[in-house]
């Protein structure tokens, strides 16, 4: 396999572009991807006949308009390129049906914003991202829109974010002599996940219906040896990383890093950065892959946040960075930060963005799977807070407390023997604890999780950039000292918001106690982080960039809410089930048999004594009456759930999964004494290491 010729092979790139477009057409075309300029309805036609000539001779009968809905996931609806000449047919994508579609929007997520019985919708052609062909259809990525232009999808507020964010760095950066036609934010979302045995996973109705273990308990061997780690990838999941590489490479996807996970049976594929846009586009696109190859190869690939308890969960980490079209990163510090003014004040605001929008950062996150991860061993917690690192941090320590400043060098480094190789040493070490941390020339926000769009995060970091360097540029535009003034502006950010800034363990016992006291928020479930999202101060911030309307931002979040209400609900009512016509009876079986043979053995002989047996069912017989009492006090809360979706999540987060989890603790428990003859579904041990 040349990897250089199979790369891209099912884009429509730029080669592409370049050898079947007319010259004009193209130099326009590049204009829109590149400058941003306004897309030339007039070239449609020739890029629609070049796109499906090039579709065709990869074997595409069919077109779709690509899109994201209000769902996390993606939205196709095929049409064929047949159109009826005479007794015959000719194949044909007429520049209409490039630029626009019209499915029907009726059905998905609106949060109120239109009523269900208005179901237009429309799509439309997003040329920054490129077309792909996959499984004999051409990909046409497009953003969606209602009737009536509310936006219906998670594409479209963000390239407007990132047009709010080209605007107002531009203008920032136009104080300092920098002029450039394009500012780009690059993504590069690290996407974990697990892999199990396919027809194990089968045989769980909880990971079937939910994504995630309702009930198992810890296996003997978790991931205390930390040996799983980077460990030696195992034939079976080897295979599947090659296949997996080699399919997004086909669709252009920069596929660049895989390895094993700390927790059994979990994994990482890491990819190049990219602009954010085509980052996202990406990235749906790799979940996709993975669940499908995982089939091909006997496997189920599970992207949900937290799908075994008791090892470490799996998240998404957005790399994000901020550049110039002319190659400049506005987040490296250089050699010399303390005397770099750009970085500092760049740096000072975003910080400040980070802290006064925290609450929606924390909401841009959260969902009913990584309210089961953030905060543990693998995840940071639900507080959001900035890691500098040890040179920035002592920078921005002497500029806010007054400490003298000593500047740190990068030096090499040595293991000590003659034969090792000098190695550079970083000025900054990294924190995983951390929810928001700068890792040399970007930003790590490590609080995704592994099922989220990326969109979500981007739209809301790119917003609140933009917004803090609006406010920059209106404070120092007529200044008549700007270097004086510029100074002061960011000593004035930095100490105002100092407070979001911590250096040191995420995980300590200390941390929240000192969060609270800083007054920085601390919302554990997503029952409580989004109602953030309709603050007044927080839904002003998008309305001002122009990335949302009021009626937009609202609707998100009640949609945010409604989905957590429903997952958790499938999540109960899935529980109930297993436990109601699986775990109780075979429990219950297996007690019976159990007195059978106490009673068999005591009629042998009255001396027999069957202490560990008597012992066993009396325990059995105590914890699957409380868990059938636990299951009544479910069935109960859940039949008395509030209508509306604020109240109803509330209730959800504060009463069901308390529930929920008192009847996993009995079933847990009885798991470990029942014989695995009666257990109804495989275990946590075969599970996480039946893949060889």
């Amino acid at each position: 396999m040349n990897v250089t010729e199979i790369f891209g092979c099912n884009v429509f790139n730029d080669e592409v572009m370049k050898n079947s477009l007319p010259k004009e057409v193209y130099r326009s075309l590049r204009r829109t991807i590149d400058a941003g300029d306004p897309l030339d309805t007039s070239i449609a036609g020739a890029v629609a006949a070049a796109m499906k000539d090039w579709a065709v001779s990869k074997g595409a009968t069919h077109y779709t308009h690509w899109f994201q809905p209000l769902t996390n996931l993606t939205a196709e609806k095929h049409d064929s390129f047949i159109e009826p000449s005479g007794d015959k047919v000719i194949m044909q994508l007429t520049g209409k049906s490039l630029i626009v579609g019209e499915p029907d929007a009726s059905s998905f997520p609106s949060g109120g914003s239109r009523a269900t019985y208005s179901a237009r919708g429309y799509t439309a052609w997003d040329p920054t991202s490129p077309a792909f062909v996959k499984e004999g259809t051409l990909y046409i990525p497009t953003v969606f829109v209602s009737y009536t232009g509310e936006t219906l999808d998670k594409k479209a507020p963000l390239l407007k974010s990132m047009t709010a964010l080209d605007t107002q760095t531009k203008r920032l950066l136009k104080l300092f002599g920098i002029k450039c036609d394009k500012i780009f934010t690059t993504v590069g979302p690290e996407q974990e996940y697990f892999l199990v045995d396919e027809e194990v996973f089968k045989q769980r109705k909880d990971l079937l219906l939910t994504g995630r273990t309702l009930f198992g308990a810890r296996p003997a061997r978790g991931q205390e040896l930390e040996d799983h780690y980077f460990g030696v990838l195992r034939p079976r999941i080897a295979e599947f990383m090659r296949d997996l590489d080699e399919t997004l490479w086909s669709f252009g996807i920069l596929a660049k890093t895989k390895h094993n996970e700390v927790a059994p049976a979990q994994h990482e594929l890491a990819p190049i950065f990219t602009s954010t846009n085509v980052a996202v586009d990406d990235n749906q696109l790799t979940m996709e892959m993975m669940k499908k190859i995982a089939h091909k190869h006997g496997l189920a690939c599970l992207l949900h946040e937290k799908p075994f308890e008791g090892v470490n969960g799996s998240g998404k980490h957005n790399n994000w960075s901020l550049s110039t079209d002319t190659g400049i990163n506005l987040l490296e510090p250089g050699e010399e930060p303390e005397n770099n003014m750009r970085f500092m004040l760049i740096l000072a605001c975003v910080i400040a963005a980070v802290d006064k929008y925290q609450g929606i950062l924390r909401a841009s996150v959260a969902s009913a799977g990584n309210d089961h991860r953030l905060g543990a061993d693998e995840a940071p917690p639900a507080i959001i807070s900035v890691y500098l690192g040890d040179q920035l941090g002592a920078l921005v320590d002497s500029i806010v407390l007054g400490r003298q400043y000593v500047p740190k060098k990068a030096v090499p480094g040595s293991i000590g023997v003659p034969e090792s190789p000098i190695f550079p040493m970083d000025t900054t070490d990294r924190n995983r604890t951390s929810p928001f941390a700068f890792t040399g020339n970007k930003f790590e926000f490590r609080m995704l999780g592994s099922m989220a769009s990326v969109a979500d995060p981007n739209i809301v970091l790119n917003t609140i950039a933009a917004e803090m360097f609006s406010q920059a540029v209106e404070a120092l535009e007529n200044a008549p000292d700007f270097e004086k003034a510029c100074k002061l502006y960011t000593e004035r950010l930095l100490k105002e918001h100092y407070r979001v800034i911590f250096n040191y363990d995420g995980y300590g016992p200390d941390w929240e106690p000192e969060a609270e006291r800083r007054g920085l928020l601390n919302n554990k479930t997503t029952a409580d982080a989004v109602p953030e999202c309709f603050k007044k101060e927080n839904i002003d911030v998008f309305v001002r960039q122009g990335v949302y309307t009021e009626k937009e931002a609202i609707a998100r979040a009640n949609i945010q809410l409604e989905n957590y209400v429903k997952i958790i609900n499938i999540e109960a009512r899935t529980m109930l089930e297993m436990a109601k016509r699986e775990i109780y009876p075979a429990v219950n079986a297996y007690i019976s048999d159990l007195c059978a043979t106490v009673v068999a053995k005591k009629s042998v002989s009255d001396k027999i004594v069957c202490t560990a047996d008597e012992e066993i069912i009396e325990k059995l017989s105590v914890f699957n009456e409380a868990m059938m009492a636990a299951v009544a006090k479910l069935e109960k809360d859940l039949s008395e759930m509030p209508k509306d979706e604020g109240p109803a999540s509330m209730k959800m987060a504060h009463v069901v999964l308390p529930d929920m989890e008192e009847i996993r603790r009995c079933a847990d428990n009885m798991e470990k004494l029942c014989s695995a003859d009666y257990w109804p579904f495989p275990t946590y041990t075969e599970l996480l290491y039946s893949v060889r």
